[in-house]
């Protein structure tokens, strides 16, 4: 199977972790990139368009760098947020969402709403508009995919299976950096040692989630609206070799799997080449001598999980409320501002402040993302 028999791709987020990884993907196995998308006009991305020459480049926010990008590549130069997503509407195409941050969600839209196949790696898109995605999704009549590796897993083990076979889910998570600490401990660990994820290397956002299990929480919720799943059936543990990406319990008892050596590059390919599978060059994985270890999570030491459990049995617009009050928590983190313990504090408090709604469109979702960020806001002033 050839790059001649896929979709072309769109990727958004082209300069970061998924988007070049992606790229690499493309390269690998022979498939164009007709379009890629960023947020700024960055050097980054000035030598990705180069290297693609055929591609249409899409910036979020050019700043100073318009001139330059408009001189280097003309009329297949687009900018404004707008570009992205006519970008992810192009016919007939995969659409790889790399994009970090809610701004994701639009594209996640346009993408689905075009009929195209929308390999997701923007957790923001379902954590906080999971249900305008099911519409988007039944209305366009395109496909919605999974990149995050364990999200990825459960789909891999369960085709060809049905869906009302499965009984439960079990999402893994490595632990982060913290495992193991106390909440007394986890006073006065640093950002330094935060963005030291032992296994996966990801942006400052998604590593320091990770710490907080706020990443898995995201994980929880996206599980529900990928595989229509009651939150009462999908489990988390901790696997700090991160070699089993997550489990499917079925109702006859039996469990599936599916294990490898950390490396997105298997699922973002899974997500282009689905249903086929195309051969590449890769190390054996072999089995003989490793050892995999599971522990339950320690939801005191790390109260972002549940909630994202209560945050998603809320519904409607608290798990907006819940992605935007953890990315104003973070930041704040990230900048000295409040310890590490303060973030679920942060968020569970302005998740208690929210009257949660059922979104009609993207501007409620906007409405609660800016109303909790307020909130998260005041709250990080009143702990600084």
């Amino acid at each position: 199977m050839g790059g001649d028999t896929l979709n072309p791709l769109v990727v958004l987020g082209a300069t970061g972790s998924i988007g070049g990884q992606t790229l690499d993907v493309a390269a690998r196995i022979g498939v164009p990139v007709v379009a890629m998308a960023s947020h700024s006009a960055s050097e980054a991305l000035h030598e990705l368009a180069l290297a693609h020459g055929d591609a249409i480049v899409c910036v979020a926010d050019p700043g100073e760098g318009r001139d330059r990008f408009e001189a280097s590549f003309g009329d297949r130069v687009h900018f404004g947020p707008g570009a992205v997503t006519e970008a992810a509407a192009l016919p007939n195409t995969t659409v790889v969402n790399g994009v970090v941050g809610a701004a994701g969600l639009r594209s996640s839209l346009s993408a689905l709403y075009a009929g195209n196949r929308l390999a997701l790696a923007n957790k923001e898109s379902l954590v906080a508009g999971g249900s305008l995605m099911l519409d988007a999704l039944e209305d366009g009549g395109g496909e919605l995919v999974p990149v995050d590796s364990e999200h990825s897993a459960i789909w891999q083990c369960i085709v060809g299976e049905s869906r009302a076979d499965v009984a439960r889910v079990i999402l893994t998570a490595s632990g982060g950096p913290f495992r193991g600490m106390t909440r007394k401990e986890l006073e006065s660990v640093t950002v330094d040692q935060a963005l030291h994820h032992p296994t996966w290397e990801m942006g400052p956002r998604i590593t320091t989630d990770s710490a907080t299990l706020m990443n898995k929480a995201f994980e929880v919720i996206e599980a529900h609206y990928l595989f229509g799943l009651d939150y009462g059936d999908i489990d988390v543990v901790i696997h700090p070799e991160s070699i089993a990406h997550s489990f499917v319990e079925f109702s006859d008892g039996v469990v599936k799997a599916e294990v490898g050596f950390p490396d997105m590059r298997r699922p973002i390919q899974f997500a282009i080449t689905e249903p086929n599978r195309v051969d590449t060059d890769h190390e054996p994985f072999r089995i003989a001598g490793i050892t995999m270890s599971f522990e339950e999570p320690d939801r005191e030491s790390f109260p972002c999980l549940d909630l994202g459990y209560e945050a998603g049995r809320i519904g409607g617009t608290a798990t907006a409320v819940l992605n935007a009050a953890d990315e104003v928590a973070v930041d704040a983190f990230l900048e000295g501002k409040i310890r590490f313990v303060d973030i679920p504090e942060v968020v569970s408090t302005v998740l208690g402040r929210h009257d949660a709604t059922i979104p009609r469109d993207v501007e409620d979702v906007a409405a609660a993302d800016s109303e909790a960020r307020a909130y998260a806001a005041e709250e990080c002033v009143a702990r600084s």
